[in-house]
């Protein structure tokens, strides 16, 4: 088994984090802030938009089972990267579509996943990739949100099942919950 890190912002952690919660391979994934000055930044801070962080996740994956580009294909297709600078009603740099690489190989499949999906979509990508820098993990209430809370919070229960249906549709085979529905 060999593992690797992505880190990546497409909006509102809880959302992202949902989904990646449900792909083949992920070993653990974790909310947190990234690409700020300030340093350990609280939610509240992030929110304001004046840390310069964004909400982000790091996911550890096997490799074995699920290689980078095929995790940028699905964080590309289940957020909206031609959206600057939010994600719907989330406003604000905290909610950028980035791709932090975390070495030259990352940063190299980062480009190639951006050029692979802009035909999918009507506008032009916005994703940036950002230098790695600090991260800064969120606290504990914001971890696995979907699987606690999150399923009785209005907002998530907006956003975060029609990520899931995407995910399930456009990448069954890597999808846990639809590899367990074919079973």
């Amino acid at each position: 088994m060999a593992i690797e890190t992505a880190t990546l912002a497409g909006g509102c952690f809880w959302c992202t984090e949902a989904v990646f919660e449900d792909v083949i391979g992920v070993q653990s994934v974790e909310s947190g802030y990234i690409g700020g000055g300030k340093e350990n930044p609280s939610y509240k801070e992030v929110c304001s938009g004046s840390t310069g962080h964004a909400e982000a996740i790091r996911v550890t994956f096997d490799t074995d089972q699920l290689n980078y580009g095929e995790l940028l294909d699905m964080f590309l297709a289940t957020h909206d990267p031609t959206q600057l600078n939010r994600q719907g009603n989330d406003v604000g740099t905290q909610y950028r579509s980035a791709i932090f690489p975390h070495s030259a190989e990352q940063e190299a499949e980062a480009k190639a996943a951006i050029a692979r999906a802009q035909p999918d979509w009507p506008a032009p990508i916005v994703t940036t990739i950002e230098p790695l820098g600090t991260w800064w993990p969120a606290e504990d209430y914001h971890q696995q949100y979907w699987e606690g809370e999150g399923q009785s919070n209005p907002y998530c229960l907006a956003v975060i099942p029609p990520k899931l249906q995407k995910l399930r549709k456009s990448f069954a085979a890597r999808s846990k919950r639809a590899a367990e529905a074919q079973a």
